[in-house]
């Protein structure tokens, strides 16, 4: 069976998961927190050597106060304790989007994981926080319009645009998994998904497992991948 290198995941379903059980959509954060732990071990031992998943968008920020208040807090709590689970699983962690919009001491805790585990070998796993695509897009464009006026730059091409965005030095996702049933891209990594694999499931993030992911790369291992070309028969 053929591991895709990169495999990027939607997490959804979290709030669903909650209500169906009639907790708190705390419940379903804590709980799908708990899946991603588990899931960066299932991936590494499957082969996969990135991992990104999408944890908190520039729009999850008109939720109601307390649910991003919970997430806020229970992000910090994850930084923290993914030192000590990235250390003892040699992984490398890296968190993409904008830090200028998160609170101080949550992006300190971000400096902090990224720097420690730097060196590590072992899965490469990257936390979209406050990210959208859109933003990151705008965001690299600015910078290299200020480039190019300083004289840096010449010209922009696909791959110069490419360093600008905040996924610079990683590869595309080969896979995309959403669960919970949407089918939508929710302006997550619009440029790098570009020629990726779209898997959608029903399975709730929560309830998301090993035999799932599996069953996604088996979804994968079914598709005939041209990038735009022919193949020779």
């Amino acid at each position: 069976m053929s591991i895709p290198k990169h495999v990027a995941i939607i997490l959804d379903g979290n709030g669903r998961w909650a209500k169906k059980r009639l907790l708190p959509r705390k419940a379903g954060h804590v709980a799908g927190a708990k899946t991603v732990e588990q899931i960066c071990e299932d991936a590494w031992n499957l082969g996969i050597k990135y991992l990104t998943v999408y944890a908190f968008s520039t729009e999850n920020w008109s939720r109601p106060q307390d649910e991003v208040d919970a997430l806020m807090k229970l992000l910090g709590k994850y930084l923290v304790d993914c030192i000590e689970r990235s250390m003892k699983n040699d992984m490398r962690v890296k968190v993409i989007g904008d830090k200028t919009g998160l609170d101080p001491e949550l992006v300190k805790k971000i400096n902090e994981l990224e720097k420690v585990t730097d060196n590590n070998q072992g899965l490469n796993f990257i936390i979209a926080l406050n990210y959208g695509s859109r933003d990151e897009i705008v965001r690299a464009t600015n910078r290299i319009c200020a480039d190019y006026k300083d004289g840096k730059i010449s010209e922009v091409t696909a791959d110069i645009l490419s360093d600008y965005l905040d996924t610079k030095g990683i590869p595309d996702p080969d896979l995309l998994i959403r669960t919970s049933g949407e089918e939508r891209l929710s302006n997550f990594l619009l440029w790098q998904l570009a020629y990726t694999e779209f898997y959608f499931t029903d399975v709730l993030w929560p309830d998301f497992n090993k035999k799932e992911l599996e069953k996604a790369i088996d979804y994968y291992n079914g598709k005939d991948r041209r990038f735009g070309g022919v193949k020779n028969k």
